[in-house]
């Protein structure tokens, strides 16, 4: 596996990835109207270019080879816009860590975890933050597995609905 920045040309890949993930994860959970939205505000190429213009994002991209197509990847950022939930100085926030959802159980997610691990490390961060749906015991126990607890309940909106999350927190 092969773990490597995103560029500009991974944009439309990075975005079809995000939205089919998402997708594969919580679709269920919305209306149409309400999703349609979100999916284009958040996974159009356009946003991703965006973020990955961004220097206050880094994304992660994981492929089986250097010609390879993406199998899962990590986006944070920094600062973190759940700063104000806790006492850390310098947090990190892990925005997205998603896998091909034809992938999961593969070590991807894994690897991308030690990967922003040892990003946050190197940024000099006290802490990584992420939000949880709340009703993702799975991701909870991944999290969890790895340090994080819970510090907040917080909402996610998709349109019209908020969605009960979980902010956790890891200190490093």
């Amino acid at each position: 596996m092969i773990l490597r920045p995103a560029s500009l040309a991974d944009a439309e890949n990075l975005a079809r990835l995000g939205r089919e993930s998402f997708c594969h994860a919580f679709e269920h959970l919305y209306r149409q109207e309400d999703l349609a939205p979100f999916l284009d505000e958040v996974y159009s190429p356009r946003a991703v270019a965006a973020e990955i213009a961004d220097p206050a994002i880094t994304h992660c991209l994981a492929q089986d080879d250097a010609a390879g197509s993406l199998t899962g990847f990590i986006k944070v950022r920094q600062p973190s816009p759940y700063s104000e939930y806790s006492d850390a100085n310098r947090p990190l926030c892990l925005s997205q860590l998603y896998t091909d959802p034809h992938r999961t159980g593969e070590g991807i997610g894994a690897a991308l975890m030690k990967w922003c691990l040892a990003h946050a490390k190197d940024k000099a961060c006290d802490a990584i933050q992420l939000s949880v749906y709340s009703d993702n015991p799975g991701a909870q126990r991944f999290y969890q597995r790895y340090g994080f607890g819970k510090i907040a309940d917080i909402g996610f909106w998709v349109g019209q609905q908020c969605d009960d999350e979980y902010l956790y927190e890891l200190w490093l």
